[in-house]
Parts: structure tokens; C-alpha cells; sequence
């Protein structure tokens, strides 16, 4: 009786010392385990070439073709007055831009400008209807690459990095408005094509121009 006994105690303590054992591997595998699966989540992008720099500088080039065209350049002044027409005139009824850059108090740019053009196509129209802030003002850049670099300085377009820059141009009513501008020319490019050129321009780096 007594070695029967004694008998399960000894398999009790060989069977405790293996899931003992067991537990402390466990347990030491674990972190690596955990470090490896967190090593799998971060992403590790390719360095671009420099091929695809200089396609997206490139593919900046055109955007600016039509950030510099009026249906936009109208209202990236640096006036206090917006302008408008091909031939960018100072606007008519002496229209100044205001404390908000939305007209004066008793000349708001809503007045006239409702959400849409006028059925007859005269009156231009889209939602917001305002101009751009002064530290948004184009028409006294000359090159590209300075146009390109005011444009992604976050200091100066409205705290966007290069995703909300496509955003803004891709879906705000208001850029696109120009490709739909009642008795008004478009730009020469496409929205469509347009909008393939911010990805690109973006996905490539968000490079600009070496001039």
C-alpha cells in the first residue's frame, strides 16, 4: 500500500515538472512571437527611383497647366478683388474680397453665385462660392517649381499633405466646377485626365519641378 502510494506521488511530481517546464517555453516564445507578428504589420514602402521623381515633377508640370488657367487663377489672386473672364479683368460691380474671402459684408460672392451655374450658363455657380485665401494666391508665381512649392506647403494650403491635396482636387465641387463652367472655355486637359494626374503626381512622391 504504502509503495502505491508512493508510486503516484512520484508520477504526480514528474507530471507537475513537465507543465512546469511547458508553461516557461511558452512563456519565453511568446515575446518573439509577439515581435514577429508586429514586425509583419509595419509597412515598409520602396524608395522610389529616380525615374519616378522625375515623372511625377513631369506630371506636376501639367497640373500647373491647369492651376494657371483662369477658370482657377481667377480666384488664387493676390488682390483684393477677384477677377474674371479669359482675359482675368478686375470683376465688374467692383466685388472685393472681405475679411472671409467671400465678398463684402453687403456684397457677399453667394448673392450672385448660388450652388449651380444660372440655367443660361452666364452666372458661374458651385457650392462655397469664394476666393482662395491671400497665402493660397498664385498669379504672381512664375515657375512651376514655385508654384509647386507653395502649393504643398502645409503652412499655406490649409494644413493638406499630398492625400488631402488629391482629395481636394479630385471631389471639392468647387475645383470641379471648372470643367463645367457654363459660357466659360474648360481647361484645355480633361478631369478626368486631370484627376489621373494628381495620383500619379502624388503617388510618385508629390515632387516638384527643378524650375
Amino acid at each position: 500500500m504504502t509503495c502505491s502510494r508512493t508510486l503516484i506521488r512520484w508520477a504526480l511530481l514528474v507530471f507537475l515538472s513537465l507543465l512546469s517546464v511547458q508553461g516557461a517555453v511558452q512563456a519565453k516564445d511568446a515575446p518573439a512571437t509577439q515581435e514577429a507578428a508586429s514586425t509583419q504589420r509595419v509597412e515598409h514602402p520602396v524608395p522610389l527611383t529616380a525615374e519616378e521623381r522625375e515623372l511625377s515633377r513631369q506630371s506636376f508640370k501639367r497640373i500647373a497647366e491647369v492651376l494657371r488657367h483662369p477658370r482657377c487663377m481667377n480666384c488664387h489672386t493676390v488682390t483684393e478683388f477677384p477677377r474674371q473672364g479669359d482675359s482675368r479683368r478686375r470683376h465688374q460691380q467692383l466685388v472685393m474680397r472681405g475679411a472671409a474671402n467671400k465678398g463684402a459684408p453687403t456684397m457677399q460672392c453667394a448673392n450672385c453665385h448660388q450652388a449651380a451655374n444660372s440655367q443660361d450658363g452666364r452666372v458661374p455657380g458651385a457650392p462655397h462660392w469664394q476666393l482662395a485665401p491671400l497665402s493660397m494666391a498664385w498669379e504672381h508665381l512664375k515657375t512651376d517649381k514655385a508654384l509647386c512649392e507653395t502649393f504643398v506647403d502645409k503652412s499655406k494650403n490649409g494644413d493638406r499633405d499630398a492625400e488631402k491635396i488629391v482629395e481636394h482636387l479630385t471631389h471639392d465641387p468647387l475645383v470641379q466646377w471648372a470643367w463645367t463652367p457654363g459660357e466659360r472655355k474648360p481647361p484645355a486637359i480633361g478631369q478626368q485626365d486631370f484627376h489621373l494626374l494628381v495620383r500619379q503626381w502624388a503617388r510618385l512622391g508629390a515632387a516638384c519641378p527643378r524650375s
